[in-house]
């Protein structure tokens, strides 16, 4: 049996790398292009929308045309900083961008509550696939999405670690993914990183080593900020993500083809909708580069065409749990609304 593919789309506000004062959505107009692309592969992306996006009724309505066929999916996407409830922890949360798991136990499930609320209303579907935003995610952020009926997640990156970008200025920055699983695993209430006995399933982005032992062991004897160390990291990626950014794609493809050598039960694959519209990301600024990203994107999705077998996110995690744990042994959590304790 093939292994699955799976194409995750971080769907909110344009440019929000700028931490811009108000959130323009312009790049939902550019979905319907991606969309296409996916179909003419066989590929069923799976959108995790920020608020924005959701009150964005361009994209209400291309998200509703996708799951009305069939074609995708819709998950949840929390910019905790300007998704309400809003009670601000910072001089300026939408400057600072403070992590999910930076707010309170129970201002953070009021935001999980409420988010999953206006999706489910805008999109008429049961949310049940998340990513958090900027990565943040730790226990009490999985015990919020288990008690609104969450079965995935896809916030793990392994071998990144997010400790140097910062959410509040005071704060320990994002989560040390370095040591977390690189395939499926249930995640530990007490410790997202590790496999655990929660009813959450766990799915990484694919992100693998990518250089050889030796470059890497340079790596290492150079100072972290130094020069040549920067000029190694650029001609030498320790890792290779399957995420493009418009240079990369025969290490995307060389990726894919990994994946399917160590029989590994996914690939997955990420991307912003803000990506895919021209100035509205710093990675792709104008048509042109978006011109040479899709033609990125049909490399890479006509070479996962060959290899994997197509699915959403929600869809992988049924299938995957049907095996791992059996309707015998399984015991789901109820949905309620009872706040998480802290972790």
């Amino acid at each position: 049996m093939k292994p699955a593919f799976l194409i995750t789309i971080d769907t909110e506000g344009d440019n929000l790398w700028s931490a811009p004062a108000s959130v323009t959505t312009e790049n939902a107009r550019a979905l319907p292009r991606f969309q296409d692309v996916c179909e003419r592969y066989g590929m069923k992306p799976t959108y995790v929308v920020s608020y924005e996006m959701a009150r964005s009724p361009g994209f209400v309505a291309f998200g509703r045309d996708v799951l009305r066929r069939n074609a995708g999916e819709i998950g949840m996407h929390l910019h905790a900083w300007n998704s309400p409830p809003i009670r601000p922890i910072t001089s300026n949360d939408n400057a600072c961008g403070p992590y999910a798991t930076e707010y309170s136990a129970d201002l953070l499930q009021e935001k999980v509550g409420a988010l999953t609320q206006v999706l489910e209303e805008a999109f008429e579907t049961r949310m049940t696939s998340h990513r958090a935003g900027r990565w943040g995610f730790n226990g009490c952020y999985a015990r919020a999405l288990i008690a609104h009926g969450y079965k995935v997640d896809c916030s793990v990156t392994p071998g990144v670690s997010w400790q140097t970008s910062k959410g509040r200025p005071d704060g320990e920055g994002g989560p040390d993914y370095t040591g977390c699983p690189s395939e499926p695993y249930f995640v530990d209430l007490e410790d997202i990183r590790r496999p655990g006995p929660s009813t959450l399933l766990e799915v990484p982005v694919t992100i693998l080593p990518a250089s050889p032992p030796i470059v890497d062991r340079i790596r290492e004897s150079l100072p972290r900020r130094s020069l040549p160390r920067r000029v190694l990291n650029r001609l030498y990626p320790p890792l290779s993500w399957l995420r493009p950014d418009g240079r990369n794609r025969s290490r995307m493809l060389r990726l894919l083809q990994r994946v399917q050598e160590q029989g590994r039960p996914y690939a997955e694959f990420m991307l912003h909708s803000s990506e895919l519209a021209a100035g509205c990301s710093p990675r792709f600024p104008d048509q042109s580069s978006i011109e040479r990203l899709y033609r990125d994107l049909n490399a890479v999705f006509a070479k996962a065409a060959e290899l994997f077998a197509p699915s959403a996110l929600t869809e992988f995690a049924t299938d995957f749990v049907s095996v791992a744990r059996p309707a015998s042994s399984a015991n789901p959590a109820p949905k309620d609304t009872t706040a998480p304790s802290s972790s």
